[in-house]
């Protein structure tokens, strides 16, 4: 018999399935199916959740993995170079929005110490909803975003004094507020330190070792033990688990295996997240939202509005352009989901009412429903305000450059680096994508632009700009391995042409099949090179040769596949059925295809092809379908071993 706990995560997937795929085709994000589907199994409508609390944990580690991903875009001296941002905007909103969120509530008679707790909450916005559709929507990386982020994460910094101050307030404290900042501050300075250190000095030779076992399944795993390792210590500590998490990342985000462990983490992030916004979906009060109704929405209106203004203002301080200034402003005016976590525990410690936390949460979803649509037409909305001409300046932009129409090699081996050289001759842009540490170490010490990562997983092909490239080209020889880069390149775009290079004439179909625009296989290339020469030291004019050569390519090696077997040859139990053999059947006077027309026998049914016939010692290269077998013919077939067996049988025997 099913356990209940168990019943009830198959109907929450089930629910939340259904939701988004139905919001996805009325084109709606899906972090609004999320929240819809929290409102539906919440204790308001199904029940299936009475108690949302309990996977509040769970949910929180989305947020961890988030914050990791987060911090893979940044570097410590990048977080320096911004510090204005994060220290100077982000200092900024947070006192302004916090003071005139304070003001508001104790001007009409809420206590002191519970209009502080109402200002910091409604001051926080929601990481998780801004990098998220940041990130869906490809501008994590333009100068407005980074504003954003800045702002963001100087709020994650804040949230720990009202964390520390709820107790305190509550009149249940022995300890004064400014005593317990201080020794939280002191706290943080050394456990950042710490982090910071370890991340420096000791990631980078884990990440290193766990990625010369070359086991997928250990570098997930230390991926995520690392991830949860940071936000616990945090956490432990009194600080955010997000913020570990970040800080964790950050230190990896100059490593060589940053994409791959961007692309590692994802799955376990996106699930996560998902399940964060279905718990915040679950925490909406339909009784005060229909009781009060009339307020939330005025409530939602002026906090947009407000939080939009203190943002431009903040950001002036460092003469950040109009247009960044509004657009961020737009990004950051809902409320964060730290918001929840203060008035949960704001709540708990009869700081706040009941009813003054179930207002916060209601404001708080409604807002986040609407910044999925706000921030899709944040910049529009910007340039209307300051109704100036905009021109964009990524001087904050995290990228390394901008590639188009180069060439992505899968592989940066012996023959991807030859690739790479000759490239490098013409002036042709590349990147290339390895799973070696050690080389991938080299080469970018070298200044080569090579990303560690499984270049079979879409991320790492996006990472390497794969949708703005002229050419795939795989250069490895792992034909199974080399059919996930053709349907992940694909995934990405249909028009992405995918070059796959093999040594074996005999995957020749199966890649082709896959959707490779190109096979090169290396043996009948080598074959072609040699006769290219042989051809010339004879006396063959060049523009000929050159002629044949690519007519042999365009015609799949046509004339290149097949060898009379030997005593030598070595038939295994993987190549009986991929080797093509060319066999010479004598027809003698009883053979059952004598008088017949070449025509007439379905050799496509047998599953071999027709290479020449010989008759009175002379060859006939090319025999037409109307020519007659007599006896004494020689016939030359092709095809697999099997095949050619069944098929002299069937001439000889017609059976």
């Amino acid at each position: 018999m099913l356990d209940s706990g168990f019943l009830n995560i198959i109907l929450l997937m089930v629910v939340a399935v259904f939701c988004v795929a139905v919001f996805k085709r009325m084109h709606l994000p899906p972090i609004l199916a999320y929240l819809f589907s929290g409102i539906l199994v919440g204790p308001q409508i199904l029940s299936i959740f009475a108690h949302p609390e309990d996977m509040h944990l769970l949910a929180e580690v989305g947020i961890v993995f988030l914050l990791f991903s987060l911090g893979l875009e940044f570097s410590l001296p990048k977080l320096i170079a911004m510090r204005s941002m994060v220290f100077g905007v982000g200092f900024g909103q947070m006192l302004l929005t916090t003071a005139f969120f304070t003001i508001i509530p104790y001007v009409f008679g809420i206590p002191f110490s519970t209009a502080i707790i109402i200002g910091g909450a409604l001051a926080l916005s929601s990481t998780a909803i801004v990098i998220k559709q940041a990130a869906e929507m490809g501008i994590l990386n333009n100068r407005r975003t980074q504003l954003s982020i800045s702002v963001l994460l100087f709020q994650d910094l804040a949230v720990v004094p009202f964390l520390i101050a709820i107790p305190l307030l509550s009149g249940n404290g022995d300890v004064s507020i400014s005593v317990a900042l201080g020794i939280a501050l002191l706290k943080g300075v050394v456990v950042i330190a710490f982090l910071l250190s370890v991340g420096k000095w000791l990631l980078p030779w884990v990440f290193r070792e766990v990625a010369k076992t070359r086991t997928d399944e250990l570098f997930v795993l230390t991926t995520i033990l690392i991830a949860l390792l940071a936000g616990g210590l945090t956490y432990y500590f009194g600080l955010s688990m997000a913020l570990g998490a970040f800080l964790a990342g950050m230190m990896l985000g100059e490593s060589q295996y940053k994409y791959q462990l961007e692309a590692d983490i994802r799955p376990f992030r996106d699930i996560l997240m998902g399940l964060f916004f279905i718990t915040v979906g679950m925490q909406l009060d339909l009784f005060v939202l229909v009781e009060h109704l009339a307020e939330i929405i005025v409530g939602v209106i002026a906090l947009i509005i407000v939080k939009v203004v203190l943002v431009r203002i903040a950001a002036s301080a460092v003469k950040t352009d109009p247009v960044d200034a509004w657009s961020a402003g737009i990004k950051l005016c809902q409320v964060g989901e730290f918001s929840f976590v203060i008035a949960a525990l704001a709540t708990q410690h009869q700081v706040l009412t009941t009813t003054q936390s179930s207002l916060i949460v209601s404001m708080g979803i409604i807002s986040m429903a609407l910044t999925p649509w706000l921030m899709d037409n944040s910049l529009g909305i910007a340039k209307r305000i300051v109704n100036k001409p905009y021109t964009e300046d990524e001087g904050y932009s995290l990228s390394a450059g901008e590639f188009s129409k180069h060439v992505v090699i899968c592989g940066f081996g012996r023959v991807g680096q030859s690739v790479a050289r000759l490239l490098k001759m013409e002036g042709i842009p590349f990147i290339a994508i390895d799973m070696d540490p050690v080389r991938v170490q080299e080469s970018r010490n070298a200044g080569e632009p090579v990303l560690f990562g499984d270049a079979s997983q879409k991320d790492i092909l996006n990472n390497a700009h794969a949708s703005q490239a002229n050419l795939v080209l795989v250069t490895f020889d792992e034909p199974e391995k080399a059919k996930q880069v053709i349907s992940s390149s694909h995934q990405i775009s249909s028009d992405i042409d995918v070059m796959v290079r093999t040594k074996r004439d005999y995957q020749l179909e199966s890649l082709y099949s896959a959707g490779a625009n190109q096979v090169v296989p290396e043996l009948q290339e080598g074959s072609l090179m040699l006769i290219s020469q042989v051809l010339h030291y004879a006396g063959v004019p060049m523009s000929r040769i050159l002629k044949r050569v690519r007519a042999e390519r365009k015609g799949r090696y046509d004339h290149l596949h097949g060898f009379y077997p030997g005593e030598t040859t070595e038939i295994t139990y993987g190549t009986e059925d991929k080797l093509e053999f060319i066999h010479a059947v004598v027809l003698s006077e009883r053979a059952d295809c004598i008088q017949k027309r070449l025509g007439e026998i379905d050799f496509q049914r047998m599953r071999v092809s027709v290479k020449g016939l010989r008759r009175n010692g002379k060859e006939i290269s090319e025999p037409d379908k109307e020519e007659l077998l007599l006896p004494n013919d020689v016939l030359v077939i092709a095809g697999k071993p099997r095949r050619v067996e069944r098929a002299e049988r069937k001439l000889l025997e017609g059976s």
